[in-house]
């Protein structure tokens, strides 16, 4: 049986076929509102504290928590509306909007919490130059209007371009810790290259990461094919989290290669299930690296992972070259894919197909309501497939880089570490 663990814009957007959980929205913030003789004083207390405020959940379950956004408001401030990563329903954007306080220029929204949540958040905020509120195109207005938590110092790189993304994890949130950098510790070598592609009709940007000289001259070493590469490393700092790894022990050495997206419409062509781009990373990718360095063709120690489409492509990866990746590491994967009557394909061509030699990690966030009806239908799908060594969590967040971060280094070393079962 598949082994699961209990919880801890684009024109082309998925179906909406499922509803978000609604909202557990409280009335009161966690801190008491100002008059407004004391709003400076307020906002002193703030800045030092820090947002989100976090307090004790008022229901009394000691396995939540209420947490308070804030925005400083001008006087020409009409509406603010927060949206942590998937904590809303779309078809009720007003759920979103902050309140004022009565006479100051405080603005708050409040939401109880299990306390391993984790998100990123943006703010939208209407200072007055727009459409009013209720007309028709308000909503599409407000949402150009984005602004970052300026009082929240812990940001993620936006996926492409922009402002940070703010973000806050509760304290059972899963620790990051091991995407710091550390001192004390062997680092590896990363560098970019263009790699030519007779299937991609030309070249691909590629960073290539292989390990410390220092942990010796190891033959046949691991590969972890990692896509949207642009993000991971440049912008994330992949080889942070490897350098880690592989200092504590909890995978070997290894060799990663992160192919690049290169724009939003080339990474819906390659990245919704196509044999094109499959062939460039079977046929080229891993070829080119081989003629580098000394890494290993056994399937079994290849990982191929991805998020989103590129966890739906991880896994029709290793599915069209079970030869050539025999580990697929996909978070939030858009197994719904594509659109329409032909909807879950790959899972229905799972269904249809013998069981190959692959072993799938899956993990997708509870708040991910367009992901999470398929994922739950892939898993039951390779369960009666007979992937009996695959493994699936939900993870307390939703459709966010900083849920995939700790999910990629966990499924890492789940993957790899020494005595890991090789796929049959």
């Amino acid at each position: 049986m598949i082994h699961s663990v209990p919880p801890q814009d684009s024109p082309r957007r998925p179906p909406r076929t499922a509803r978000t959980e609604p909202l557990s929205r409280l009335a009161r913030p966690v801190c008491a509102l100002p008059e407004p003789a004391d709003v400076e004083e307020f906002w002193a207390g703030v800045r030092e504290r820090g947002t989100p405020l976090v307090g004790p959940d008022p229901h009394g379950s000691a396995d939540h928590l209420a947490v308070t956004h804030l925005w400083r408001g001008s006087p020409g401030t009409r509406a603010v509306q927060v949206l942590p990563n998937k904590l809303g329903d779309p078809r009720d954007p007003g759920g979103n909007l902050m309140e004022r306080a009565p006479g100051t220029d405080v603005w708050h929204w409040t939401l109880r919490l299990r306390r391993d949540w984790r998100g990123t958040y943006d703010f939208y905020v209407d200072e007055g130059e727009g459409p009013e509120p209720g007309t028709a195109g308000y909503w599409r207005w407000l949402r150009t209007r984005r602004r970052p938590d300026p009082l929240n110092p812990a940001s993620l790189p936006r996926r492409w371009s922009g402002d940070p993304l703010s973000y806050h994890e509760l304290p059972d949130a899963p620790s990051a810790r091991d995407w710091l950098p550390r001192t004390g510790v062997l680092h590896g070598e990363t560098a970019a290259y263009d790699v030519p592609s007779r299937h991609l009709g030309g070249s691909r940007r590629t960073w290539l990461y292989r390990p410390s000289a220092a942990h010796g001259a190891a033959a046949d070493l691991p590969v972890l094919v990692l896509l949207d590469g642009e993000h991971w490393q440049p912008r994330l700092g992949l080889a942070h989290l490897l350098d880690n790894l592989i200092a504590d022990g909890r995978v070997p050495p290894l060799v990663a290669v992160l192919p690049d997206s290169v724009d939003a419409d080339t990474r819906w062509t390659d990245l919704a299930c196509s044999p094109g781009f499959v062939a460039f990373l079977a046929g080229e990718l891993l070829p080119w690296t081989a003629a580098r360095l000394p890494v290993t063709d056994d399937p079994a120690r290849t990982v191929v992972a991805g998020q989103s489409l590129g966890g739906l492509t991880a896994a029709y990866a290793a599915l069209s070259e079970p030869g050539r990746f025999g580990n697929v590491l996909a978070q939030s994967g858009s197994f719904w894919w594509p659109d329409g009557p032909e909807a879950e394909w790959l899972t229905a061509r799972i269904a249809r197909t013998p069981r190959q030699p692959v072993r799938f990690r899956l993990s997708f966030g509870e708040q991910e309501w367009v992901a999470l009806p398929a994922a739950r239908r892939l898993r039951d799908t390779l369960a009666a497939a007979g992937y009996e060594d695959a493994t699936y969590q939900e993870f307390n967040g939703g459709h966010d880089y900083l849920c995939w971060r700790t999910e990629l280094a966990d499924g890492l070393v789940e993957l790899l570490s020494p005595g890991t079962a090789a796929p049959s």
